[in-house]
């Protein structure tokens, strides 16, 4: 795993024990539907929910969204969109990574 602006990722890991294993084992799973029958096995479905309601708020927050209107279309609270939108400028910078491959591989499918 690469270094983050907040700090190693050894530094996570002691904060998660268990990450790097989690994250391990997200790298060895190359196809969507893998992906998906993993997360869906390790999460339960509220789980699931929250973290993809926090995808879509970076999608949105990516395209200039309002935060109110954020809120509504997801669904979230206002308060989760501003928290997801603090990790998403002054975070590790994995939700810009994961945000800039994602639309890279828009753009290569179009």
């Amino acid at each position: 795993m690469a270094s983050t602006p907040s700090g190693s990722t050894s530094d996570h890991e002691q904060a998660v024990p268990g990450l790097g294993a989690l994250a391990d084992a997200l790298t060895t799973l190359r196809a969507r539907d893998d992906v998906m029958l993993f997360l869906r096995d390790l999460c339960t479905l509220p789980e699931l929910e929250a973290l993809a309601h926090r995808w879509q708020t970076v999608l949105l927050l990516d395209e200039g969204v309002p935060y109110v209107e954020i809120a509504a279309r997801v669904p979230t609270s206002t308060a989760t969109v501003t928290r997801v939108a603090q990790w998403l400028r002054h975070g590790t910078g994995g939700y810009r990574t994961a945000l800039e491959r994602t639309r890279r591989r828009e753009r290569r499918r179009r």
